[in-house]
């Protein structure tokens, strides 16, 4: 696929706007990028995924800066979600590439993890406070969630932090903790994963690579909006910004369905 400057600016554009308003919620925008890039910019599928991982390596470090000089980078929770992210993405990138190489089956399983997780998260949120009440995941159960994240994160290029994060926030998580650690995880797992993508496209036909000047002009408008959403995020109210994370994945979740049946 070549890559017009028409093209290029409007995928530098959606990186920017998008990583704007998902970074304070955790959520790399990878989520929100992948239909821009099937809908309007036309990338060839399965190249769709590893330029959407591509996006959250350039994307990411933007996010991660803010966070990093606020004090909120890094903790236990990070490299618990670090240490299942990174093997599930390997293994998620081999699945897409040799079992799942089309767009439908994504769209049907997306639309089935993020529609209910969306729904449990804004029921959590505006339930009485002590059905709300904080409640502290297990180490080896974060790493096992965050395992099965990965490989979908693999599969389809979303970022498993936009799937777990929404779990530990409905746990009871305090944002400000999980979209540091989400962030991180994804970014992690989205290195490994181009990398991995990149090595199967030296050694299976097809559109496998990554879509390289495309994912690096809209990971540089992600850049950018990332690190404006991370200094948005402590002026943001904590109930607003779990709302915010739930109506995010519902929305999604309803697109995807939607074009799934199209």
């Amino acid at each position: 696929m070549e890559v017009t400057w028409s093209t290029g600016l409007a995928g530098f554009a959606a990186g920017l706007v998008i990583a704007m308003v998902t970074a304070p919620i955790g959520v790399s925008g990878a989520v929100f990028l992948l239909p821009v890039q099937l809908s309007v910019l036309h990338v060839p599928n399965p190249a769709v995924t590893p330029t959407n991982l591509l996006f959250n390596v350039v994307a990411g470090p933007g996010a991660l800066l803010r966070y990093a000089r606020a004090g909120q980078l890094g903790g236990r929770l990070a490299r618990q979600m670090v240490a299942g992210t990174v093997p599930g993405v390997v293994l998620g990138a081999l699945i897409r590439v040799f079992l799942l190489p089309g767009a439908q089956l994504f769209r049907l399983v997306a639309a089935a993890v993020l529609l209910p997780l969306g729904v449990w998260l804004c029921q959590r949120t505006l339930a009485p406070p002590v059905a709300a009440r904080r409640a502290e995941s297990r180490g080896r159960t974060v790493t096992a969630l965050a395992m099965g994240t990965g490989v979908i994160g693999g599969i389809y290029g979303i970022g498993g932090g936009s799937i777990l994060g929404p779990v530990l926030v409905g746990r009871g998580q305090p944002v400000a903790v999980v979209a540091p650690a989400a962030l991180a995880s994804t970014f992690a797992a989205s290195l490994v994963g181009a990398v991995t993508y990149a090595v199967l496209a030296t050694t299976t036909t097809g559109d496998i690579a990554p879509n390289w000047p495309l994912g690096l002009l809209s990971g540089l408008g992600g850049l950018l909006g990332g690190y404006l959403g991370a200094r948005l995020q402590p002026r943001l109210p904590e109930t607003a910004l779990r709302l915010l994370l739930g109506s995010t994945a519902i929305a999604v979740g309803i697109l995807y369905l939607a074009q799934a049946g199209a």
